[in-house]
């Protein structure tokens, strides 16, 4: 008890000469620490108030004591919110870092429910009416039928942000692998269906399970596909004026949606596109419409309006183009795991092309 209370005055005294010569402490941060809760204790364990010279004591060490937890209040305050606002800097610099995109979604159950699958782990995910849903050791998500029975179907969404893919085993076995920015609803069972029906926004990749008595029909909103299995890639994105259909296996019925309905059947290496009122039919090379799910930008005498919608979306960037270089078609080849810097400067190499990158921010200049 002696020791502390020695301690106690040596603090006092201390405190008592930093407020005399107004001089900053020269203590680490732990040494502050322990000299504060001296004087606090000393604060405590005041002797009565029995004479004017104890009174006078007790007087300057409260004011002293006082000071004291202001001061150490003020300064952790300070570098508590320091610490904040840098972390707070530091975590908004790196989102401000444009990277290459990744593998995740959000499943949206038919109850409502939101599931973030990067966050979830591996294993059953949901119970619904018939089904299990399970999210698989590669990040797939997987749906089972555990107890088929007739009207207990419910539909389901997954949706990819910019800059997010993912892949779905969907209940009938069909494969489907989704690019960035897309949607695709589907039921959770197809049981009793005369069709198999999903609808599509966005891009993805299908591996239709083959079924003859119920036919898989892909919606978009500017056509039908139906199909009995078979593989191919639909890019139906609104912001884009063309929707391609990309056959690689077997036999599609591609039904426009215009008021003549126009109506065209695939074989394989052919590419359906409907633009506007008007659905034509083109041999193409499959490894350029295949190219995303490879893991590759495969440019050939494309557009640079959907050249930029594409990096813009991998790459979750705003790209501001004024329009003067409408017509332009680029040629070139470059992997999606490059960085954003690494795909401008082969697109800068394909033609008279320069960009500058704020953030997430890119702009095409002159």
């Amino acid at each position: 008890m002696e020791n502390k209370n020695i301690k106690e005055e040596e603090a006092t005294k201390y405190w008592l000469h930093y407020f005399r010569r107004n001089d900053v402490p020269k203590l680490s941060a732990a040494e502050l620490d322990q000299q504060s809760e001296y004087m606090y204790a000393a604060l405590m364990q005041t002797p009565d108030l029995n004479s004017f010279k104890t009174r006078r004591l007790n007087y300057t060490i409260i004011s002293a004591a006082a000071a004291v937890l202001l001061i150490v209040g003020v300064s952790f305050l300070y570098f508590k919110s320091s610490n904040i606002v840098d972390n707070n800097q530091h975590v908004k610099a790196a989102q401000a870092i444009p990277v290459p995109g990744r593998t995740a979604a959000t499943l949206i159950l038919a109850d409502g429910r939101q599931v973030a699958l990067s966050d979830a782990s591996e294993g059953k995910i949901a119970d619904q009416t018939g089904v299990e849903i399970f999210k698989a050791a590669d990040n797939n998500l997987v749906y089972r039928a555990s107890a088929i029975q007739a009207g207990n179907s419910q539909s389901n969404t997954v949706l990819t942000a910019n800059g997010e893919q993912y892949s779905v085993d969907l209940p009938d076995g069909t494969k489907v692998w989704m690019n960035a920015a897309s949607s695709l609803k589907f039921p959770t069972t197809f049981n009793s269906k005369d069709s198999r029906i999903v609808e599509l926004t966005g891009e993805a990749y299908f591996e239709v399970a083959k079924d003859t008595a119920h036919p898989f029909i892909v919606k978009t909103d500017k056509q039908e596909i139906m199909v009995l299995g078979t593989h191919f890639n639909v890019s139906s994105y609104r912001d884009e004026q063309t929707t391609k259909t990309t056959l690689l296996e077997g036999s599609v019925k591609v039904i426009s949606k215009t008021k003549t309905a126009t109506i065209a059947i695939l074989k394989p290496g052919q590419q359906a596109q409907l633009s506007a009122q008007n659905l034509q039919v083109k041999e193409v090379d499959l490894s350029e419409s295949m190219a995303w799910k490879n893991g590759d930008f495969n440019f050939e005498n494309e557009e640079l309006s959907s050249v930029l919608h594409q990096v813009s979306r991998w790459y979750n960037v705003e790209i501001i183009d004024d329009g003067k270089h409408d017509g332009l078609k680029l040629s070139g080849m470059v992997s999606r795991s490059k960085s954003l810097a690494t795909v401008l400067k082969s697109l800068e190499g394909t033609a008279k092309l320069k960009f500058k990158v704020e953030g997430r921010k890119v702009t095409v200049l002159d």
